[in-house]
């Protein structure tokens, strides 16, 4: 992880949280997404804590979003990002090769499914995606590592499934 030259500290102490650790566990995969799909090094230049910032949505900021807006671009890929580094986690945890499915309607509603081999390890509705966020990065990291760690007790009770023998 880039830690900007002006922070060395790597809890969220700081940014609204109790101490998650980003520099392990699912922020890391988090963070790792965000810059990935950064094809231009635009987020280099930027600390955890303004790249996590997205994903924390005050009940204020929630109450000021629309019942009737359509999901922007910038919450599609929020959503995207976040998923996709519960897949990450899911392969650091269990070795196997992961993916994810994302239905989502200009409306806010869809599903989304992350599977390993022909096991379906995580499957959730969404509703208001447009309000997709946390109260906090402590409860965006515990989300993400809830999520994280039931798809591995799911591929450990199931592994004959969960392995891809195509």
């Amino acid at each position: 992880m880039t830690i900007d030259s002006t922070s060395t500290s790597t809890s969220t102490s700081s940014a609204g949280g109790a101490g998650a650790d980003v520099a392990t566990g699912f922020l890391r995969d988090l963070i790792d997404q965000l810059r990935a799909g950064d094809t231009y090094g635009q987020l280099d230049r930027l600390g955890w804590e303004k790249l996590l910032s997205p994903f924390v949505l005050t009940p204020q900021r929630r109450r000021e979003l629309g019942i009737s807006c359509d999901v922007d671009p910038a919450t599609e890929g929020r959503l995207r990002s976040f998923y996709q580094a519960v897949a990450a986690g899911i392969e650091k945890a269990t070795g196997l090769v992961t993916g994810y499915l994302l239905d989502l309607s200009h409306e806010g509603f869809g599903r989304v499914t992350v599977f390993t081999g022909r096991l379906v390890v995580v499957s959730e509705v969404l509703r208001d995606a447009h309000r997709f966020g946390f109260d906090s990065i402590d409860h965006l990291a515990g989300r993400g590592e809830a999520l994280v760690g039931a798809a591995a007790a799911l591929v450990r009770a199931h592994p004959e499934v969960a392995r891809d023998d195509s």
